[in-house]
């Protein structure tokens, strides 16, 4: 029984105390943390394996899918891990030439390990075919980061993160398509635009979100159960509302960063992108907890138990009490996206245990959160390239002027811009928060700043059949609470349910696809599109 979320157990001044510690860490590398007070549990927290849920599952097309309805049909013997593999890479044959998710499929390692773990039994991964981002570590495969600087890099081992899920039961189906060095869309290192929206497959204008957008593309267009990506300025979350997905980007902290290529040591979140609330929350158990090769893992609460928090108690009713607050101009004009917010606040209002209140934004909000303190980001990724950038600018491709940006910004504002991120953080904790337990945002930069959980869900689609999406925005640590909100408004809402068609193109065009020009991203362009 979950008496409480784990967000109303942890001390926020000290996850101010730690923050602070963590902008000064960038100075001097990796340091210890102090630790974030929290109340012990009252329940036992959650293993590295997520709990086991029965779902029945509503589709016979095994890619339709989520995790837990491939997993109950696993468990019960009537699907084999085998089979489900057989079913992606079938897509990923015929499809994914127009889709372009996958720089690398791993067709005949992902068969062998599903025949291996056909004759055994295991968790609530066991068996399900998953798409991992290509900055993540995977030993003796190819991890390319889609850079001309890594474009031969085979690990030694697996990012913490990758190693968690296979663990678990998960089978790597291949590396997604990113943006070059996780800052934009996916496109070649030299800004070709490769990955498009799964929505909109002959349409490459359309946007398939940040630079996790491959590994969105993989979910959506049923060429994976589920993916994993990375979020430094929106590339959970925005890719998850671009393609119908729910995306949870964690606390700093709650999942480990050792193995993944670095874009900011104070803003990178690894998270999963996933078809609905209960996947991402077994998706997240699985990553997430301490890690001694990440000190960013230590001294923190322990994961509690996710998914029966993303497990509605019943249909329309929420499992706890939570102000869901709603920032000033949200659902302002006349736009199908404001139209599809104000719905979505009128769904969430009639749900048992939530209410929808108007919040005030903290003092300064404008100015603390604008593109000039954004940018203190940019010296943490410039710093560990700088050889590379003294030596050969041509190897950041079309993201070279967002790098150089960040080798250029003077001291005396990364210093100010770190300051004043500490000063943003304790007015939100100290002042939104107490308006509100969950936020609803129009942008994730400000709560990916300040290393809080934020999580995506569809909420609608627009005339031309683009989904429409929102963002939750949580205190340290709440990813149960923003997972039973999400839970419960999908208890009384089937967006999350829809599938997009599949490419109409004839396979002959399918397979030119590559081939075409889908259009490109320019080098002036990038530091206004970079996450």
């Amino acid at each position: 029984m979950m008496s409480a979320p784990q967000d109303s157990q942890v001390d926020r001044r000290s996850f101010l105390h730690r923050a602070s510690a963590l902008a000064a860490a960038t100075a001097v590398g990796s340091v210890a943390l102090p630790a974030v007070a929290h109340a012990a549990p009252a329940s036992p927290a959650a293993s590295s394996t997520a709990s086991l849920v029965d779902v029945p599952a509503r589709s016979v097309d095994v890619s339709e899918l989520t995790i837990a309805e491939a997993a109950t049909l696993i468990r019960k013997g009537k699907l084999t891990p085998e089979q489900l593999v057989e079913a992606h890479l079938a897509r990923i044959t015929a499809f994914d030439s127009a889709y372009q998710a996958f720089n690398l499929v791993l067709a005949d390692e992902a068969l062998a390990r599903a025949r291996a773990l056909g004759r055994t039994r295991g968790g609530a991964l066991h068996g399900i075919p998953l798409a991992i981002k290509d900055n993540y570590y995977t030993r003796g495969v190819t991890t390319t980061a889609n850079s001309y600087l890594f474009a031969d890099f085979v690990p030694p081992f697996d990012a913490t993160a990758v190693r968690r899920l296979t663990a678990a039961g998960g089978i790597v189906l291949g590396k997604t398509q990113m943006g070059p060095l996780a800052t934009t869309r996916a496109t070649t290192p030299d800004g070709r635009i490769t990955t498009v929206n799964a929505w909109t497959p002959n349409d490459p204008s359309t946007d398939p979100g940040g630079s996790s957008s491959g590994s969105a593309t993989a979910v959506a267009a049923r060429l994976a159960t589920s993916a994993v990506g990375t979020q430094t300025g929106g590339s959970i979350t925005a890719p998850s509302n671009a393609q119908n997905l729910t995306g949870l980007k964690p606390t700093m902290g709650r999942v480990s960063l050792h193995g993944i290529v670095p874009l900011s040591y104070t803003r990178d979140h690894p998270g999963p992108l996933a078809r609905d609330a209960v996947d991402a929350a077994i998706m997240l158990t699985a990553m997430a907890g301490e890690d001694p090769e990440d000190p960013r893992t230590q001294g923190l609460p322990p994961v509690p138990d996710l998914v029966a928090a993303a497990t509605p108690m019943r249909r329309g009713r929420a499992r706890w009490r939570t102000r869901i607050g709603v920032i000033p101009g949200f659902t302002s004009g006349t736009s199908e996206t404001a139209a599809a917010r104000t719905t979505a606040l009128d769904v969430l209002a009639g749900i048992e245990g939530l209410s929808v209140v108007d919040v005030t934004m903290p003092d300064e909000w404008d100015l603390l959160t604008n593109a000039a303190f954004n940018n203190v980001r940019l010296p943490e990724r410039s710093e560990p390239f700088l050889p590379m950038l003294q030596s050969d600018l041509r190897g950041f491709g079309v993201s070279v002027v967002g790098w150089l940006q960040g080798a250029m910004l003077g001291a005396n504002e990364f210093l100010i811009g770190q300051r004043a991120k500490v000063v943003l953080l304790e007015r939100v904790l100290e002042d939104l928060f107490e308006q509100c337990d969950v936020v609803v945002q129009t942008s994730p930069t400000p709560f990916d700043a300040l290393g809080l959980p934020e999580l995506a869900l569809p909420i609608g689609f627009s005339a031309n059949g683009v989904p429409i999406g929102t963002i939750l925005g949580g205190k340290p640590f709440g990813e149960d609470r923003l997972l039973s909100v999400a839970a419960a408004y999908q208890s009384v809402t089937d967006w999350h349910h829809r599938r997009p068609a599949d490419p109409t193109a004839a396979p002959a065009a399918l397979r030119s696809a590559e081939k075409q020009d889908r259009g490109r991203i320019h080098a002036e362009e990038v530091p206004d599109l970079m996450q």
